[in-house]
């Protein structure tokens, strides 16, 4: 009865909404029909490069419902897709350099890679505006990235293949956005369901009277036991079927690698990230399905539910806010971390309540990317990471530990050894590719081969199809310039796994190699062969959670127990260098946090001290509460803090 009442209200203020919109729109455009679909409100039209032409009329309209529009082609006037890519093709001068023409029925669009994207536009967007006119096809451009990615290709092939599917998924997603509020807004609660006094298996519950929203979904790399290594889903407050969204803050698996699994056990709404994660997320949930094959691990998931995952994600881009439950509208910033990594805002009600979740970040600029985002609307409660909270957690600065880098590697080369260096596919691979390339052109890097290994060719061109989420340097490199640095002489990707031996036995070299903390991937080959000849080194330049073999090395063990080629455990000594360079991590050091937290504008009542060790978290928080005047709380796994 209540939902039968529920749906009554929502169609009623569906149909004052819609008899607003067309009492706007010129009836030359002939609207079809409006509907909710995930968290925008879609005008079909039979044509619709009236609306597009006319664009103000949609922003004056956005102005007064306050909610989100799409211009979109009615499926009745769209021409077959083979004559829309010909008329396509025939409009669009050749100079523009086409690489590929892609389509979404589910959104309407005609996706158009290019090397020049504005020559496609054309002046004042006169060959969009063409192409509309005559295919009704809405054109979405897209710069041709210098790297081709298969995960990209997969991944747009895929909704392709399941529109109807993405279709009813916008639409259900929809409905429960902007169902009618039940409840007056209020009683917002926090509950900790994991990376709280630990590193791993992020996940925060965010509840309102009305309201369900979960922020992280991850794993625990170091651990094997489903009670430590999953966030606990078992807590009264996780209820799958109240959920209304999911926001993923970026993709490394602490945050994002449990997320399909959350569609084996039946949730069936959305996941929001940026753009670059949706892609890198599901690179990294596939690999670690695979990971876990090969080491003979059932995983608690399968490549079906990631396929769920990537039908119900929707991208959002930086600053852009969006409706994602009744009372609570989320917008993403830059977090400086890795590629597409993302601080979450969340806006309770009608400014009752601001949330930020910074999850992972980097207060600094790096060759990569920009540094994290300081200035939100409003803020009232923080959730921060503290990795490197310590008191003794002090990096060199970014100079000082590409000069220790390059010491130790130019050591190591001249006495005939070989370096090698596990690095996460994501970010960090990407940031000491960017330096070893740029030491060697200057001269201070001894030249040798460098041979990238695993996932890091596909990040890297998934790196390259978003340049405008680079650090400004490499962006206009590759936008302007033309030239990719992740495209140098001196890297050589290493197609097959049948061509290690000959890197292993040859010439000093530099391999970058998955995964970053030794937990499988084809940087074990490398350091199984390697690990008893003290010319050789390993570089550590990431993060090493406890529980992990890189951890185990990184403190110096001089013997670790591995599986050796026949299957059998074996006991391996560890003779090569051992070297650990910090300065290169994605997170901010103790000085970092700080000057991070009371730089922020507006400056927050409470902090939530998270993702850190426990004796970290608890000397952080004191330091915040009793030096920045900010009242600093850890929370512990499964406490339910009440926000207001």
């Amino acid at each position: 009865m209540a939902r039968t009442q529920e749906k009554r209200t929502q169609d009623k203020d569906k149909i004052e909404i819609s008899k607003y919109i067309l009492e706007k729109v010129p009836r030359e455009a002939e609207v079809t029909r409006i509907e909710y679909e995930g968290p925008m409100l879609a005008v079909y039209t039979k044509k619709p490069e009236i609306l597009v032409d006319q664009s103000s009329i949609v922003a004056e309209i956005v102005g007064v419902i306050r909610k989100r529009i799409v211009i979109r082609p009615d499926p009745s006037v769209r021409i077959p897709e083979v004559e829309a890519e010909k008329i396509a093709r025939e409009l669009i001068p050749a100079e523009a350099e086409i690489t590929d023409i892609n389509f979404d029925p589910s959104l309407g669009e005609i996706i158009i890679e290019t090397k020049k994207p504005g020559l496609v536009i054309g002046r004042n967007g006169a060959v969009l505006q063409e192409i509309i006119k005559k295919t009704k096809w809405r054109p979405h451009v897209l710069r041709s990235p210098p790297i081709k990615s298969k995960i990209v290709t997969h991944m747009r092939h895929y909704l392709h293949s399941e529109s109807k599917e993405r279709e009813r998924i916008l639409r259900t997603v929809g409905e429960r956005i902007f169902r009618p509020k039940t409840y007056d807004v209020g009683d917002i609660r926090m509950t900790v369901l994991g990376g709280a006094q630990e590193v791993g298996r992020s996940a925060f519950l965010i509840k309102t009277r009305e309201s369900s929203v979960l922020l992280d979904c991850g794993i625990n790399p170091g651990s094997n036991r489903p009670f430590e290594s999953f966030p606990r889903f078992d807590c009264p407050e996780f209820q799958l079927d109240s959920l209304d969204a999911v926001v993923i803050s970026h993709a490394h698996l602490d945050h994002c690698g449990l997320a399909p699994f959350l569609y084996k056990y039946g949730y069936d709404g959305p996941i929001y990230c940026t753009p670059p994660t949706s892609n890198l997320m599901t690179m990294l949930q596939l690999d670690y399905l695979d990971v876990a094959s090969k080491q003979g691990v059932t995983p608690f998931y399968d490549q079906k539910d990631v396929r769920e995952c990537v039908l119900h994600t929707i991208p959002l881009r930086y600053g852009v806010v969006t409706d994602i439950a009744p009372d609570i509208r989320l917008t993403l910033h830059n977090s400086g971390h890795i590629l597409g990594g993302a601080m979450i805002h969340l806006h309770i009600g009608e400014g009752l309540h601001n949330i930020v979740y910074t999850s992972d970040y980097k207060f600094a600029r790096t060759m990569l990317l920009e540094a994290a985002a300081t200035e939100f609307p409003r803020i009232e409660t923080v959730i921060t990471e503290s990795t490197y909270g310590g008191t003794e957690d002090f990096m060199p600065s970014r100079v000082e530990a590409e000069e220790a880098m390059a010491k130790v590697i130019n050591q190591t080369l001249t006495r005939g050894g070989k370096v090698l260096i596990p690095v996460p596919a994501v970010g960090r691979a990407q940031e000491i590719m960017l330096i070893i390339d740029g030491y060697m052109k200057r001269g201070l890097m001894k030249e040798a081969p460098v041979f990238i290994e695993g996932m890091i060719s596909e990040a890297t061109a998934i790196h390259t199809a978003y340049p405008e989420y680079l650090g400004r340097e490499v962006r206009h490199s590759i936008l302007h310039e033309e030239v990719n640095p992740f495209q140098s002489d001196y890297f050589t990707i290493v197609e097959h796994p049948s061509v290690r031996s000959s890197i292993i036995e040859g010439e000093p070299c530099i391999v970058l190699a998955t995964s970053g903390m030794l937990e499988g991937g084809p940087v074990i080959e490398y350091f199984k062969s390697w690990a008893n000849n003290d010319k050789n080194t390993i570089i550590f330049v990431s993060y090493q959670i406890e529980g992990t073999m890189g951890k185990r090395v990184q403190k110096g063990v001089g013997e670790v127990t591995m599986m050796d080629n026949e299957g059998k455990m074996a006991a391996l000594s560890v003779k090569m260098q051992v070297e650990s360079i910090e300065g290169f991590s994605g997170h901010s050091d103790r000085r970092q946090l700080v000057n991070y937290l009371t730089h922020l504008n507006p400056k927050p009542e409470r902090i939530f001290v998270v993702h850190g060790e426990k004796q970290k978290t608890i000397n952080f928080a004191n330091f915040m509460d009793n030096k920045a005047g900010i009242h600093t709380v850890v929370p512990a796994i499964l406490e339910t803090y009440r926000l207001l």
